[in-house]
């Protein structure tokens, strides 16, 4: 304890009444005055907002000291507290002076009270005065033009006063001696590439790269950054990185080149982080943000910021970690523009342009969901950090000798894991310190083996930084639960109270904390305190949920998750924890055990258990169905476990189809996958698609045999993606499909891959589809085939390429083997390939092909089909083309459709079709072919041996030519149809038909047309079908075709629908029935314009469905077995006016039988039904007669009832409900024989009876006569019954469903006597209503009456009674459910006379069945 006297020198002493005690102020001024470079570097730490220039310190080294604390002390008690244990910690403090120095001044109750100063003494220079009062607002009116020019010189001082102010912040940054990170501070420009339309004029592929071998202080590319498209409006960029990739160590880079002259195009520059923007809770205006919390004026602040606006296209304002903003603003403002608002909200009206108008943005942030606020024309820069020039060129530079540098690289070089990780910059600047402590005194390989994964990197660093020998577990648990808290409270930066002071200095000194100024209110600001990187945050947090005894196994599981990389709508921003579970992972490896033992003061067993725990939630997450940024996450953590079990079980859990789809991924993150997929062993399809790839992320793949499908999509992919991808693709021994789509790759990345595929023999698909490629790139690709033996299908769609081009790539189909079909359209471009296994194989299973060698040749003979659509080919092309298919091999199918041949290049492919050798189709569709062109055609085909089909529509641009097989291929495909092991064993055994169909459809084919036509058509070979529909031909050239047709040949089929014709041109057809032996049929449809010709009627696929009603067309034969062909002749929706049928029965006449006719029409009148019944007789080989589908008149049963007596040789005369009636005809060779007359819903009345029964009684023999289904009832009966003897049946009378009741059942019986041929009667006046009567030529001695469900009553009874008793040849009588009792049988059998002879009566009810009753004849 002090006496009195030096208690009172204190207080009379300032620099005594600052410190506390004399002599030991004294012993620390003595102390710090031996290292004044360690103590300038700790009060900068602590005191980041003073201005420590020379202008205001002691030349006097002691008293410059004593000046130092003293600030030191000014600042209050904690942060005094915390120098005085850097002090103890990091400087050799004798132990007599450490026991005071932390006893008196490193506790709180040691800080004297009365010398608390607090906050009254400021600095008066600092670069953050904290915020301006609104009444300070800086207003942007014009000033008077006499001020104008002292303005700006206002405007000039500030602007140099912001890099003079930058200069100064980063004129050193190299540590201190006192530090313990004591190294250069290496920057190496990432890579940088630009997204989609974000671009540059003057950027090249895309890509923004610092030079990696130029000297430090240059990037030769960096004003790129600041070079986009955006000449108007706000011109914003937003830089996109993993944690770890350097976006701030960028944005500070790009502040320092400004403050050395490098950005001059910009006069201001502003530099902002929104971890400190949010602690700011209040609003700001944009004057207040620069001014009040970057770096005030001297004076006249409304006229710098008037300049600034003015000059707002010179001022470029950085936001760094826009991720990490903790209020999101909406895309849509109500509140004014210079209205105050939070920092974000003048963050987004700057992006938007509503403040500073003309300004440059630029924000960092990792991948995410960018915040609403931004503009869409916002450039999007991807940052992806090192490759492998630049970690060596970063190794080089941290490793000062030349020794060191050199096994650093042999050391990253053979370990490719570690190698991989570096591609992070913050685990490159990691695993350098690393080895700059491991590296002495270590063999080879040593070193890297004890860097193994990223956590271990980390864990190596603590131990390296510790002090020797010693471990400092409770300063280190101490800085994971300030880091575990700040994770799970959304906190990045710390105040000192957060703090204890014996873990910040621990903190500082081992710089794994920085600190810095933080405004918080208006006038106020403090020190924060942050971790040197986010991920050291989260490695300490991970460290203390670990290591900590108060963290359970349920506790540490739940922070074992994996987050998606697609950021949720509702979610304000990205979290904090993003390496978090993989630290864990990292820690839970085996190797971590001794190291988290003694840091927790466990055994090694309680450690296992946690790890444990972290191993089995892992698990568990692989049993998941996961999306593709959980399955990169999860590869990381198992891969840091180093647990080859779990590795295993979650490389067999992943699906046989891995998509991902839109999210960032890295180089670390497909070796992360590729390290997993080691231990897989069945195939995985892997499909990348709008991801932003890191152009040399396809190198984590190399070596990796499990991958069978590879597929990359996106327009971020160019030449560098594409060198990258050709280097590993050698090395993927199972790749079977490739697919690099919608990217941006040149020439420089084709040669790459060019280069590559050779060596990869087993590739079967390849896809290089919307890749824009070029005539050489496309020629390059294709120059390749050869040496891709089992390649099946190439697919270049979506290129660019010339009509030579073109050319060349039909040689390479012609002339490579292997090549199937080509296909080009307006956008496809596809290669189809058969390597020469497939065919061998399918040879297998052909008996035929066994035993003959030339056969087994013939089949493998190859085939190529060509398909060029739409590619602007000329003639001179076509020309081209020939000359290379006469070379070839034999073509299956040519289509040239959609080119500019016309008529002449029509015109040289028909004539070059049967040199060709075409098996199946050549179509020359839109080729601008003219109707003189189809002619030339026609004639060029007409001596083609395999044509089976020629099809033109100048309507509708067809021009399509189909081929049969050679005459050597029938047999060929016989044989095979003829064994029955065979595939095609159910092809049709008869040859292949070679019968060609010309069809000239929609030509505007005129009657003028039809000689020069048919002179073309002359000369073809075996002409069998032709069809000239949808011209226009008329009834004129209808009549000239009839005298043409001979002169054509025998055909099979002549279609002429559609050409205006009337019934004077179908008259004029018809006499070709006698000119033309091959027409059998004729059709014509008046309404629907359908005129057909055929012959033998096996092309019913000219009619459509259901045209025709079925009938027996064919062959009929006479008694001596000759064949007699029948024609048929079909009118139908025509109208049938007398005279119309008149002429064309007198046609008809002449025409060679049998004849088969019918008629349909909607109306067919009496008359006209007379005039065709009148013709009749003169028809002699007419056989069927049918009207269909017309309404007759109620008067038609009878005109066809008199056709019996007109015309002889009809048979059967068959009329249905007055719509369709059918004749049929007796030959001429035929017997004379029985009629049949059919007239059912006819609708016939009493009133018809009388003159139908006269009209057949003309009949000489109907045997039969059909009357059912009319409107008789018991009058018309009656009348039928009565005029029944006229009429001569010999066979059967129907007169079933005509209404009628037991009236006409007492008629029948009564009628019996007086019609001696009926033999047997028998009505059903139930459910059935049937009445049938059957006759016999001659007398009959016995007749059969059978009468069911009568329902007779007895008032019928007397009246049945006589009418038996007179009927005297009855002998048999059936009665069934007539409901007649045992009383009314009675009464009916004492009235009954019955003849002479046995009568037999059965009488039958429902369920019972009684035994006849035979009665002996009564004596009269």
């Amino acid at each position: 304890m002090m006496n009195q006297e030096a208690r009172a020198g204190l207080l009379t002493d300032p620099i005594s009444l600052q410190l506390g005690t004399e002599n030991l102020c004294g012993c620390l001024v003595r102390l710090l005055s031996k290292d004044p470079e360690w103590l300038s570097a700790k009060v900068k730490f602590f005191l980041p907002n003073m201005d420590l220039g020379s202008g205001d310190q002691s030349p006097d080294p002691t008293q410059r000291v004593i000046q130092q604390l003293s600030k030191l002390h000014t600042q209050g008690q904690s942060t005094w507290q915390e120098f005085i244990h850097c002090v103890c910690m990091e400087l050799d403090v004798p132990l007599e002076l450490e026991v005071p120095l932390l006893s008196i001044w490193g506790h709180g109750d040691g800080f004297p009270r009365q010398l608390d100063i607090g906050e009254e003494s400021q600095p008066d220079s600092q670069l953050h005065p904290g915020l301006k009062r609104p009444h300070q607002s800086c207003g942007s009116s014009p000033c008077p033009k006499q001020f104008k020019k002292q303005e700006q010189e206002l405007a000039k001082r500030y602007l140099q006063l912001l890099r003079t102010s930058a200069q100064q912040r980063y004129a050193d940054r190299t540590p201190r001696p006192g530090q313990p990170l004591a190294f250069p501070q290496v920057y190496i420009p990432p890579i940088l590439q630009w997204s989609r339309a974000s671009a540059p004029f003057d950027a090249q592929e895309g890509a923004v790269r610092g030079d990696p071998k130029a000297e430090d202080g240059t990037d030769v590319n960096i004003r790129d950054l600041f070079n986009t498209k955006a000449n108007r409006g706000p011109r914003v960029t937003v830089l996109l990185g993993k944690s770890g990739m350097g976006k701030t160590t960028l944005a500070h880079r790009l502040c320092q080149k400004w403050a050395d002259g490098q950005l001059d195009r910009f006069q201001a520059l502003f530099l902002f982080e929104f971890r400190q923007l949010n602690v700011i809770t209040g609003f700001l205006t944009l004057p207040q943000l620069l001014f009040d919390l970057y770096l005030r004026p001297e004076a006249g602040p409304e006229a710098v910021f008037e300049y600034l606006q003015e000059n707002a296209n010179g001022t470029l304002l950085i936001f760094d970690g826009l991720d990490e903003v903790f209020h999101p603003c909406s895309s849509k403002e109500t509140a004014g523009p210079e209205d105050p608002a939070s920092a974000l909200t003048l963050f987004s009206r700057l992006c938007r342009g509503t403040l500073l108008p003309g300004c440059w943005v630029m924000a960092t942030s990792r991948p995410g969901k960018l915040p609403a606020c931004l503009p869409t024309e916002v450039a999007t820069v991807h940052m992806w950090g090192f490759d492998g020039p630049r970690v060596e060129e970063y190794v080089s530079r941290f490793f000062s000798d030349q020794p060191s540098q050199e096994a650093a690289l042999a050391e990253l070089r053979a370990d490719r894991r570690l190698w991989s990780m570096c591609a992070l910059p913050a685990l490159c600047r990691v695993a350098c310190l690393c080895l700059y402590h491991l590296l002495p005194g270590s063999s080879p390989g040593q070193s890297a083996a004890l860097l193994p994964t990223m956590t271990q990197n980390y864990v190596q660093m603590v131990l390296t930084l510790s002090p020797q020998g010693f471990l400092p577990a409770e300063s280190l648990l101490g800085l994971g639960e300030v880091a575990l808290r700040g994770l799970e409270t959304g906190k990045v930066i710390f105040s000192a109270g957060d703090i204890p002071p014996p873990v910040m200095a621990f903190g500082a000194a081992l710089g794994l904390m920085t600190s810095f100024c933080v405004c918080t209110g208006p006038g106020h600001q403090e020190t924060g305190y942050a971790f040197t990187h986010l991920s050291l945050q989260e490695f300490f947090a991970a460290l203390h949920l670990m290591a900590s005894p108060q963290v359970d196994k349920d506790t540490l599981s739940q922070h074992v998750t994996l987050t998606s990389r697609w950021v949720q709508r509702s979610k304000a921003r990205l979290g904090l924890t993003d390496h978090l579970p993989t630290f864990l992972a990292g820690l839970a490896s085996c190797a971590c055990r001794p190291f988290l033992s003694l840091l927790a003061r466990q055994d090694e067993a309680w450690v296992g258990t946690k790890q444990a725990a972290v191993v089995q939630a892992l698990r568990k997450l692989a049993t998941r169905r996961l999306t593709g940024p959980k399955v990169v996450e999860l590869c990381h953590c198992v891969g840091e476990t180093q647990v080859p079990e779990l590795a295993g079980f979650t490389a067999q859990s992943l699906p046989r189809q891995m998509p991902f789809h839109n999210f960032l991924l890295t180089y670390a993150d497909l070796a992360a996958l590729t390290n997993i997929l080691g231990h897989r062993d069945a195939p995985i399809h892997l499909d990348f698609e709008g991801c932003p790839l890191e152009p040399r992320c396809p190198e984590a793949l190399a070596g990796c045999g499990q991958v069978e499908n590879l597929s990359f999509k996106s327009r971020k992919c160019g030449d560098a993606f594409a060198e990258a991808l050709s280097r590993c693709l050698p090395t993927m021994g199972s790749l079977k499909k490739l697919g690099l789509a919608g990217s941006k790759i040149t020439a420089q990345g084709i040669s790459h891959l060019v280069q590559a595929l050779p060596l990869c023999p087993q590739l079967e698909e390849i896809s290089f589809r919307d890749n824009q490629l070029k005539d050489w790139e496309v020629l390059s690709i294709v120059e390749v085939l050869p040496c891709l033996p089992r390649l099946r299908k190439l697919d270049l769609s979506l290129s660019k390429f010339s009509v030579s081009t073109l050319l060349s790539l039909t040689n390479v189909a012609v002339t490579c083997p292997t090549v199937r079909m080509l296909q080009v359209r307006k956008a496809d471009l596809i290669f189809l390939l058969s390597p020469p296994t497939e065919t061998a194989t399918e040879l297998q299973g052909d008996p035929d092909l066994w035993g003959n060698a030339n056969q087994r040749k013939e089949a493998q003979r190859r085939s190529l089909a060509l398909r060029l659509q739409k590619c602007q080919l000329g003639v001179r092309d076509v020309e081209v083309l020939l000359a290379q298919l006469r070379e070839g091999p034999h073509l299956d199918e040519v289509d040239l459709s959609g080119n500019q041949l016309e008529d002449e290049g029509c015109q040289l492919m028909a004539e070059a079709a049967p040199q060709l050798h075409i098996a199946r189709k050549l179509d020359l569709s839109s080729n601008g072919l003219s109707l003189a062109g189809v002619c030339r055609v026609l004639s060029a085909v007409s001596m083609c041996r395999t044509l089976a089909e020629l099809h033109v529509s100048l309507l509708h641009k067809t021009v399509v030519l189909k081929f049969a097989p050679e005459p050597e291929e029938q047999e060929v495909i016989q044989k095979r149809a003829a064994f029955p092991g065979s595939l095609t064993f159910q092809m049709p055994s008869d040859p292949l038909p070679c019968a060609p169909r010309i069809r000239l459809t929609h030509c505007a084919l005129q009657a003028q047309h039809l000689e020069h036509l048919c002179k073309a058509l002359g000369g073809s070979c075996c002409l069998c079908h032709l069809d000239l529909s949808g011209n226009a031909l008329g009834d004129k050239g209808a009549a000239l075709l009839a005298q043409l047709l001979p002169g054509l040949g025998a055909l099979q089929s002549l279609n002429l629908s559609e050409n205006d014709l009337s019934l004077d041109a179908v008259f004029c057809l018809t006499q070709c029935f006698s000119t033309l032996p091959w027409l059998l049929h004729l059709d014509f449809s008046s309404e629907s314009q359908r005129v057909i010709l055929r012959g033998d009627g096996r092309d019913r696929d000219l009619l459509p469905a259901g045209s025709l009603p079925e009938f027996q067309a064919g062959a009929q034969f006479s008694g001596f077995g000759q064949r007699r062909i029948s024609r048929s002749f079909c009118l139908r929706e025509c109208q049938l006016e007398p005279l119309s049928l008149s002429r064309l029965c007198e046609t008809l006449e002449k025409c060679p039988g049998p004849l088969e006719v019918k008629l349909s029409c909607k109306v067919l009148s009496d008359q006209s039904l007379e005039t065709l019944l009148h013709h009749l007789p003169r028809l002699p080989e007419l056989s069927l007669l049918q009207l269909t589908q017309m309404e007759l008149s109620p008067r038609s049963p009878l005109l066809l009832a008199d056709i019996f007596s007109l015309c002889p040789r009809v048979q059967k005369v068959d009329l249905r409900s007055l719509h369709h009636a059918t004749l049929h005809f007796r030959s001429s060779e035929e017997q004379e024989g029985g009629c049949c007359g059919r007239f059912t819903g006819c609708g016939l009345s009493q009133e018809h009876v009388e003159p139908l029964c006269w009209l057949l009684s003309k009949c000489e023999d109907l045997s039969q006569l059909d009357l059912s289904a009319n409107l008789l009832g018991d009058a018309g009966l009656r009348c039928l019954l009565e005029c029944l003897p006229q009429v001569p049946i010999s066979g059967s009378l129907d007169l079933s469903h005509n209404g009628i009741s037991q009236e006409s059942v007492l008629c029948l019986v009564e009628t019996l006597p007086s019609c001696p041929r009926i033999r047997e009667a028998s009505v059903n006046l139930g459910s059935k209503q049937s009445f049938w009567v059957h006759f016999s030529r001659q007398e009959e001695a016995r007749k059969t009456l059978r009468l069911s469900e009568c329902s007779f009553g007895p008032e019928h009874v007397p009246r049945l009674a006589t009418g038996l008793s007179q009927a005297l040849r009855l002998t048999e009588l059936t009665l069934t459910q007539c409901f007649l009792g045992l009383e009314q049988l009675t009464i009916l059998l004492g009235l009954l006379k019955w003849p002479a002879g046995l009568l037999t009566l059965s009488k039958t009810q429902k369920a019972s069945r009684q035994p006849p009753w035979h009665f002996p004849p009564r004596p009269h």
